[in-house]
Formats: C-alpha cells, sequence, structure tokens
C-alpha cells in the first residue's frame, strides 16, 4: 500500500473535476490528500489515489480552512 506522501493526482483529472455540490473549482491539497471545495466549504478525501466524490464522504472545513 501507498504512504499518502507517495499519492500524486493527475492534473489533467484536476482540470477536469469539479465540486459535485456547487460545480465550482477544486483545490488539492497534498499533504491531507484532499480536494477542497471552498464554495462548498468541504473537502473530498483522496483515497488510494482515487478522489472519492461523494458529499457524504467529505469533510467540512473549519472557517480557518475556508476563508485562508
Amino acid at each position: 500500500m501507498q504512504g499518502l506522501e507517495s499519492v500524486m493526482i493527475d492534473k489533467k483529472l484536476l482540470d477536469i473535476l469539479v465540486c459535485p455540490v456547487t460545480k465550482g473549482p477544486l483545490i488539492y491539497d497534498k499533504e491531507k490528500s484532499e480536494l477542497i471545495s471552498k464554495s462548498a466549504r468541504l473537502a473530498y478525501p483522496i483515497r488510494d489515489g482515487i478522489p472519492i466524490m461523494l458529499e457524504d464522504e467529505a469533510r467540512p472545513l473549519n472557517e480557518d480552512e475556508w476563508t485562508g
């Protein structure tokens, strides 16, 4: 199994993925292995290199994360 530091998301995939809730852009957080949607205030996990784009699986962002 790969460690989080070795998981990379393809740039082309990032260019086409959008937040399923707002259809807004996503920001890749390599350190936390998440895709961040500031407009929805959600962080979608990336597991084994696969973005889990389900609202039920997303983590709510705290205020510092979505305002910064």
